[in-house]
């Protein structure tokens, strides 16, 4: 059996681990392929390929673009915050280099903000966030979760994420993102297949299938979305069911990933959720950007 894990995070981003750590991690779990798809940046890859050659593991490359969509709702309409996984695509690409240098940008923009914000209630500075990021790192909340720690305001990033950083809570401010349809043809232009991370993880189980936003991913579909990224612990039930009839019936791929952040980041662990082969041989077959290290 091909153990296949296609979602996973370094400290190039939001994870706790190097891309080393994080492939020797993979070797011990039993992971043949894993993906590194950090939060709008390759600046991993290059470790990665050497880590994966040195496990022995198979490596593909990905980027995880942080993108945000206009949602219609129940007669209204709303902002979501949609993440888009990217699989070898052209790292050189100029539209895609600029939208990320543009969002890490934007996130720096909102981290100073709401460490300013913070400062008035809390001893935090913006040397502390820095200090939890390795070097050429993309900085959004998972810094600042980070200093709390390091600081003893809070136990661990879940306290943070559910408390003092939470998107209801008076320190929150969003990100200046790209647009998820601009997201999948830039991904596209790039030789990339775009495939949605743990979609549709705020739906309640209570929630009436007939609300499930089936026009929104038909149109999403239309410009050009690969895929969905349905076997994640943050997608419940009801919408693995009504996802996994949609990408029936489009043809699309599907794919299962931990989104590991490390030993002591999140709780996901390496390998509880896994893509079947077929379904990376369709998104290696439709990729042009970049080649996959197999």
């Amino acid at each position: 059996m091909t153990v296949i894990d296609l979602h996973a995070h370094s400290t190039r981003s939001d994870g706790k681990e190097s891309p080393t750590q994080v492939f020797e991690h993979a070797a011990k779990a039993g992971i043949n392929i894993l993906a590194l798809t950090d939060h709008d940046t390759t600046s991993g890859w290059s470790e990665a390929t050497e880590a994966a050659q040195r496990f022995g593991i198979g490596f593909i490359p990905g980027i995880e673009v942080t993108t945000r969509a206009k949602l219609q709702r129940n007669g209204g309409s709303h902002f979501i915050s949609v993440h888009l996984l990217a699989y070898l695509p052209n790292p050189n690409d100029e539209g895609l280099v600029a939208t990320m240098g543009e969002s890490v940008g934007s996130r720096e923009t909102r981290a100073l903000a709401m460490v300013e914000a913070l400062s008035k209630d809390f001893e935090i500075t913006w040397d502390d966030v820095l200090a939890q990021l390795a070097h050429g790192a993309t900085i959004g909340r998972p810094a600042i979760a980070d200093a709390l720690v390091e600081l003893g305001v809070v136990l661990d990033r879940t306290e943070a994420f559910d408390g003092i950083l939470s998107k209801h809570g008076g320190y929150y401010l969003p990100t200046e993102v790209v647009d998820t349809f601009d997201a999948i043809q830039l991904v596209l232009n790039a030789g990339g297949v775009p495939v949605i991370a743990h979609p549709l993880t705020g739906i309640s189980p209570n929630t009436d299938r007939g609300d499930l936003p089936l026009e929104h991913f038909e149109a999403l579909i239309a410009a050009g979305l690969a895929g969905f990224e349905v076997y994640h612990r943050e997608v419940p039930e009801l919408a693995r069911e009504w996802l996994l009839e949609l990408a029936n019936q489009h043809e699309l791929i599907v794919t299962g990933s931990s989104d590991y952040h490390g030993v002591h980041g999140k709780p996901n662990r390496l390998g509880e959720n896994i893509t079947d082969p077929e379904m990376l041989e369709r998104i290696i077959a439709q990729s042009s950007g970049t080649a996959a290290l197999l």
